[in-house]
């Protein structure tokens, strides 16, 4: 299949040309005749598959379909709410390429910077608006922006706002909404409270499920290294110093910890920046900017500030603290091997880890390779 089959726009297909997109990916395939037929949608998808454009590309189609109103000011006819401040600005970037040859205003608003460029930015109108739910409501609340011409609304990631704790915040919003508008709801995971929100928002929704959240891409090589919890740091510098590690994105369990790995490898003249939600929205857009550009080579993360991060080259993910929870674990890997490109998933086990990992192995129904014979080995990983 190609994008000319899902009846996109010439000027769509124009910009998805130059920007060398050949072939849908299946949520793309999948979910595009679905949005543009009108209904709701229910997507569960993993980072990595697509799912941006599956829903991006059918609301530029529909919006641009629409007579603009007689109004010179530009009305909120689709709101896309998203978790973090990467990830809004990810999407806000894709929206502008995928509708280059198409009037439409695209607005993003996050917290962490100041509001002012987003006030004079609304002032001007926006068609599509994409927001991060706290910096959102302060604005409802100042009357600065009107979401009662929101036709298309979009809720990605939900599973992540609702660990952030922005649900709440998400249905005060979606209270300030026409009661009849198309949603679509993007999930990489089930959780009950999931199901529940599904249910309440959604009316006769299609559902298109795209690789459930157990499975790891196969082109993922994975490994465990056993070590004790004092030795990470000096595992992680010994491994780095291997120069065919290009980029590593390296995960720990706490934003203070990710800034102690940052003074260790620092330590050892070792390029790294540290993204987290301490830091201020400048700080963290300069830390992507130069890990996706090579002058950092490594990048220590927090799950949070990962989601939004999206680099198709990415050749290596560490995982300094294993996770509790298993398919945050199949998230984080899926961070490499993108674009049909190989990539490598290293894991760091201390004694206390291995629960998780038993979790990790019985979720992706596989075991993972362990790593012997290493300067730090430790006797913690059966």
């Amino acid at each position: 299949m190609t994008f000319n089959d899902l009846k996109l726009k010439p000027e769509i297909l124009k910009a998805l040309s130059k920007e060398n997109y050949s072939a849908p990916t299946p949520i793309q395939e999948q979910a595009i005749p679905v949005v543009l037929s009108g209904r709701d949608l229910f997507g569960c998808a993993q980072t990595g598959t697509g799912k941006t454009a599956a829903f991006a590309l059918p609301i530029i189609q529909l919006l641009s379909d629409q007579q603009r109103s007689s109004s010179r000011q530009r009305r909120i006819r689709s709101l896309i709410l998203t978790p973090t401040r990467e990830l809004a600005i990810q999407i806000f970037d894709n929206f502008k390429v995928y509708g280059q040859y198409i009037d439409l205003r695209c607005s993003v608003i996050v917290g962490g910077v100041s509001q002012k460029a987003q006030e004079r930015e609304l002032e001007h109108g926006a068609d599509i608006l994409i927001a991060t739910p706290g910096r959102l409501i302060d604005l409802i609340n100042q009357r600065l922006v009107d979401l009662q011409y929101v036709q298309i609304l979009v809720l990605d990631e939900a599973d992540r706002m609702l660990d952030m704790g922005f649900i709440h915040d998400v249905k005060k919003i979606i209270a300030k909404m026409p009661g009849k508008k198309q949603t679509l709801f993007f999930s990489a995971t089930m959780p009950p409270e999931i199901a529940k929100l599904v249910k309440a928002l959604l009316v006769n929704p299609a559902k298109v499920e795209i690789t459930p959240a157990s499975s790891t891409a196969d082109r993922i090589e994975q490994c465990v290294y056993a070590v004790e919890k004092g030795n990470k740091q000096s595992l992680l510098n010994y491994l780095l110093r291997d120069k065919s590690i290009e980029s590593a994105l390296v995960f720990t369990r706490t934003k203070h910890g990710a800034d102690r790995v940052v003074r260790g490898l620092a330590k050892v003249n070792i390029s790294a920046q540290a993204i987290h939600g301490n830091k201020s929205q400048n700080s963290r857009q300069a830390a992507l900017n130069n890990f996706k550009s090579g002058v950092t080579r490594v990048l220590v993360a927090t799950d949070i500030a990962a989601r939004g991060i999206d680099i198709d080259e990415l050749s290596h993910v560490v995982n300094f603290n294993l996770p509790n929870i298993p398919e945050t674990y199949v998230h984080r890997i899926g961070r490499t091997g993108r674009a049909g490109l190989s990539g490598i998933a290293i894991s760091f086990c201390e004694a206390e880890e291995v629960p998780y990992l038993k979790d990790i192995e019985k979720t992706i129904g596989k075991t993972i390779p362990r790593v012997k014979d290493h300067p730090f080995e430790a006797v913690t990983v059966g």
